[in-house]
């Protein structure tokens, strides 16, 4: 499918983002979340076909995967209610809220076989920009923050993010589970 001009441009800027940083996370994610933040204040763009709720469990629809698997853009669709179970990325990510809201509550590892800590929630709306990572705070859960609407973000990962091994965990334990989430429409 043809992606509009507003969404080519928006790739063709987080590649240079990328190959100018030098793997400076930082760099990236000031430099992508200011980008990542133009892209998501306009909600005009994305294709219908990638904002398409499944009746039981969010979609995760692969808009761009850069060549070299440096990064990858993917729009996040929430049905009413929905929500991920407790788990990581491994690798940076940038989350831009396009249409509803939904939460991140982030949580930490205490020890093997306690109770995981939740460090809050947050809320975000259409035009707010989040950011996780291994080096800032990677383990959260996201749901729509309503039970009777659609909500849509947009991701841009650090890698191709539906072939990275990465976890779920145990709210109760800490333990985790490996898995590769894949794609809605790959």
């Amino acid at each position: 499918m043809t992606m509009p001009k507003v969404f080519t441009d928006f790739i063709a800027a987080m590649t240079h983002i990328v190959e100018t940083a030098d793997g400076n996370e930082r760099r990236i994610l000031d430099a992508g979340g200011k980008l990542l933040g133009e892209l998501v204040a306009v909600d005009n763009w994305l294709p219908e076909a990638y904002a398409q709720p499944h009746p039981q469990y969010y979609g995760q629809y692969l808009l761009y995967a850069d060549p070299g698997d440096r990064f990858s853009v993917v729009s996040f669709v929430w049905g009413p209610g929905q929500k991920t179970p407790v788990h990581d990325h491994t690798v940076w990510a940038l989350i831009g809220m396009l249409r509803g809201a939904e939460t991140s509550e982030r949580f930490e590892v205490v020890a093997p076989g306690k109770p995981m800590r939740s460090l809050g929630k947050d809320m975000l709306r259409p035009g707010h920009i989040d950011r996780v990572s291994p080096s800032i705070g990677d383990i959260h859960r996201v749901a729509n923050a309503y039970d009777d609407s659609v909500s849509i973000s947009i991701h841009v990962y650090g890698g191709n993010i539906g072939k990275i091994s990465r976890h779920v965990y145990d709210e109760q334990t800490g333990e985790h589970k490996t898995f590769i989430s894949g794609y809605t429409n790959v």
